[in-house]
């Protein structure tokens, strides 16, 4: 049975909409749009951007988009400022790519064509190809309200930041950019966008921001920035793809279902580390499929460390299905007896978690067998005085706060993957888009929302219990038996377990002639799988091969 959500659900992912421009609008939007200013960058070829019918227009340090005064103010102003564009090239399985990188913000309106927000965005298209059979993948991060850096600098963009490989630990400073050869771009153009309140795209102030800051303003606003995004750069017959990441795939299936509404069907949908049914991985008093979702995210967390009997280390994908067995069955069961289980039973359920878990039989009588996130982490590698990653379970490391640090009720909850990866990915993005890109601004770059404001506030809406946008997902796929749909899950991922992401699409309640166009594909990693170099090797050919699924035969 759904249950009321709580307002502040934990955040998905680093901390982590307005309605749509009626179509008379549309017109003189494409005949406002400012002409983009190109800048010589790196790698650079020779050949020249194609000529304009009109100059393009320097973008000065004064009208970049907009500076440190306007962000003290809590006022962004709203003018529009030409993209900018340069052109590069890299090398991807074995062939040279010359591509063209915009950088820019497109604005988001409402119905009376005021602009209430600006979304930033950096595209990255292949020279000399066709606009109208090349596909174009939109992606995005989370949180909600995470910057999309992660995607851009660790995944897709045809630039990187250089993490220690293969794991993908923190490098020693000063940090580093190095060419992607995973870029899907010799497949497919890639367009990353930040929400509004994070990296550089902006509300016009921060009461218009509210609107964006919920799950039906964020669905409207990304649905208007494709729409946008198609329309002024004439893509509107090219094959669409969507690629979201933690919250990212909430937001995703969203918009597949707002879209369609549209007139805007898209050819694939990824959902990259998913959390479509919050109801399948929160873990309430209430609500005991997070728990029972979770635990073999445990099991696999205690497995790379080496923390269970040697007879589960023997066999990875043996344990695996033998704890997704306990989880779906005994384990269910018994919590679904709650107090009316006898102790004999109780005392067995306890022995199989430990055994699975890797956890001490008092830590989890603790809990009442209820083992949530935070207790597996703190208590995995308590012997050794380490935590344990949420995001990626496999980096350890000390825990910085000490007992006596206490914040809003208890110790900073640590998750060493943001240790491993915050500062080097903020200092090269930093560096790549003002020095490579050109796009210089005072601005800050916002990785998450509450960086620009303390009065960032998520709105889940009036939900009837937990937040869902799978619901949005089956109709875009009941309406369209084209689309394709991709789930991408990494196995040492506590953030959005890949047993609960498989639990969520199972109860799609699809016919068994739509479920045939969803498919899987796992990790020997965390929720950014593509920081362990092996895995990101990985994500580009199945990513590339899902794309190849989804367009028509010749």
């Amino acid at each position: 049975m759904k249950r009321f959500a709580v307002t502040a659900l934990v955040i998905i992912f680093l901390f982590p909409f307005t309605q749509a421009q009626n179509k008379s609008n549309a017109a003189q939007e494409q005949k406002n749009v400012p002409p983009a200013t190109t800048v010589p960058v790196r790698n650079q070829p020779e050949e020249q951007p194609e000529a304009r019918t009109e100059e393009p227009k320097p973008q000065t340090p004064a009208e970049a988009p907009r500076a440190l005064s306007a962000e003290k103010a809590a006022h962004w102003d709203m003018r529009e400022v030409a993209p900018v564009t340069s052109k590069h090239q890299v090398t991807v399985n074995g062939k040279t790519l010359h591509y063209t990188a915009s950088a820019g913000r497109l604005p988001i309106r409402d119905i009376s064509g005021n602009t209430e927000a600006e979304m930033f965005f950096v595209a990255y298209t292949l020279d000399g190809a066709d606009p109208s059979r090349r596909p174009v993948t939109f992606a995005f991060n989370g949180g909600p309200g995470s910057a999309s850096i992660w995607l851009h600098m660790g995944a897709l963009g045809p630039r990187k930041v250089a993490l220690q490989k293969p794991e993908g630990t923190l490098p020693q400073p000063p940090y580093r950019l190095e060419d992607n050869p995973y870029t899907p771009l010799d497949k497919t153009d890639i367009v990353l966008i930040d929400a509004i309140g994070t990296g550089f795209s902006r509300p016009a102030d921060l009461e218009k921001g509210r609107k964006f800051w919920g799950l039906r303003g964020d669905i409207e606003a990304f649905g208007e920035f494709i729409r946008m995004y198609i329309t002024r750069y004439e893509r509107w017959s090219s094959p669409l793809f969507i690629l979201g990441e933690s919250y990212g795939t909430t937001r995703a299936a969203g918009i597949s279902g707002y879209l369609s509404e549209k007139g805007i069907n898209f050819a694939g949908i990824s959902l990259l580390s998913s959390i479509i049914d919050y109801e399948s991985v929160l873990t309430t008093r209430r609500n005991n499929e997070g728990y029972i979702n979770t635990l073999p995210s445990y099991t696999m967390v205690a497995y790379y460390h080496k923390k269970l009997a040697p007879e589960l280390l023997a066999d990875q994908a043996k344990t695996r299905a033998q704890v997704e067995a306990f989880a779906a069955g005994e384990y269910s069961q018994a919590l679904a007896k709650g107090d009316t289980l006898g102790e004999a039973e109780h005392n067995e359920i306890v022995n199989k978690l430990a055994y699975f878990t890797g956890l001490k039989k008092d830590v989890i009588e603790q809990v009442n067998m209820l083992v949530d996130v935070r207790t597996f982490t703190t208590n995995l590698l308590s012997d050794q005085k380490l935590v344990v990653g949420r995001l990626d379970g496999r980096y350890a490391g000390p825990n910085p706060n000490t007992p006596g640090d206490v914040r809003q009720g208890g110790p900073q909850f640590f998750d060493p993957t943001s240790a491993n990866t915050q500062a080097p990915f903020s200092a090269v993005f930093n560096d790549y888009i003002r020095r490579e890109l050109g796009y210089r601004t005072d601005m800050p770059y916002a990785m998450t929302a509450s960086d620009l404001t303390d009065q960032f506030r998520w709105d889940w809406g009036n939900q009837q219990g937990f937040a869902d946008t799978a619901s949005a997902l089956r109709s875009a796929m009941a309406k369209n038996p084209w689309l394709k749909v991709q789930v991408l899950e990494g196995y040492y991922d506590l953030a959005t377990p890949y047993f609960a992401a498989n639990y969520a699409m199972n109860h799609l309640d699809l016919p068994p002639q739509f479920r045939k166009n969803i498919s899987y594909a796992t990790y020997e990693a965390g929720h950014m799988m593509y920081l362990h170099t092996p895995s990101h090797a990985k994500l580009q050919k199945d990513y590339e091969s899902f794309m190849e699924s989804c367009l028509p035969k010749e």
